[in-house]
């Protein structure tokens, strides 16, 4: 079976797609994988923010499209981009290991958060970060942040902003670990939904596909993924509104930490849920009836409108 891969051509996203690619190309059922990247309109959007333009969800809709006309077979995606409900026709057929959940703030001079000083300007675009950072440090004047993780990089050495704020694991996987100042705990800043999870799509009518990526799948990353996305799709969340959530196994037991926040940090709602790690779905809709219990809606709901 030959293989293509519809990626996004950022280095991150590169870098995810040819490490999907050589797990493939080690499968006895596979003679060969070629990737095809692709821009999308949520690459070539890059003055306004992911809500105003429609969400994360534009990295991934021309790869799909690539899908359903023939082009490519699989799509690889980071799945904190892939939106909860998933389009008719399609499925995630397989999650790799997570990668390192958690958030990073990174700085000129290495100081962490409490070093910067008063008023200092954070790059995020992010409503998530931004009611989290605003939580943790009301002086802070979060600015729009958009682009690549190097271009981004690029924008705080030059002195456009004091710190920036990333994922660790994209990070981690360009090499730019010793660039991080701060490794945010969850109890400080809560991470996306699956952020860290690479994901791989495919056509649900593609068994033959199914069956070989079944190959490369990692059992316990796809239940805290299951929990967490379960999570924003009962909150009816997109994946660019203030929600913010953690799953980890322990045992035979899953647990989800979760948040629901006023962008400007001013009131954080936060629930956790237990449960078998055989019923993660069960256990982040759980999580999902307690903050709406607690007015998340509110929240969600004035997003929505904007």
């Amino acid at each position: 079976m030959h293989i293509r891969i519809a990626t996004r051509r950022s280095e991150l996203a590169l870098w995810q797609a040819r490490d999907v690619a050589a797990r493939l190309e080690a499968l006895p059922s596979v003679t060969g994988v070629e990737l095809l990247p692709m821009t999308t309109r949520g690459d070539r959007t890059l003055d306004r923010s992911l809500y105003e333009i429609g969400g994360k969800g534009l990295f991934i809709k021309e790869l799909e499209v690539a899908m359903q006309d023939g082009r490519a077979d699989v799509a690889v995606h980071s799945m904190k981009d892939v939106p909860a409900e998933m389009p008719e026709g399609f499925v995630i057929a397989a999650v790799l290991e997570r990668g390192n959940p958690f958030d990073a703030l990174l700085t000129r001079d290495g100081g962490g958060l409490d070093a910067l000083p008063q008023g200092a300007r954070v790059g995020t675009s992010s409503l998530r970060r931004q009611a989290q950072l605003k939580a943790l440090r009301p002086d802070l004047v979060t600015e729009p942040l958009r682009g690549n993780v190097e271009s981004r990089v690029r924008k705080l050495d030059a002195g456009e902003l004091d710190a920036i704020v990333l994922a660790c694991a994209g990070l981690e996987r360009l090499g730019l670990a010793g660039r991080i100042s701060e490794t945010f705990a969850p109890d400080r800043l809560l991470p996306a939904c699956a952020q860290g999870v690479i994901g791989i799509e495919c056509l649900a009518a593609r068994d033959d596909l199914r069956e070989a990526l079944a190959a490369v799948d990692h059992a316990p990353t796809r239940s805290t993924t299951a929990a967490e996305r379960a999570l924003t799709r009962g909150l009816g969340a997109s994946c660019e509104a203030p929600v913010a959530s953690f799953a980890r196994i322990e045992g035979e037991r899953l647990r989800l930490d979760a948040l629901v926040a006023a962008p400007d940090g001013t009131i954080v709602l936060r629930e956790h849920a237990e449960g078998a790690a055989t019923e993660a779905e069960a256990t982040g809709s759980q999580a999902a009836q307690r903050l709406l219990e607690q007015g998340a809606g509110r929240f969600l709901h004035a997003q929505a409108a904007r």
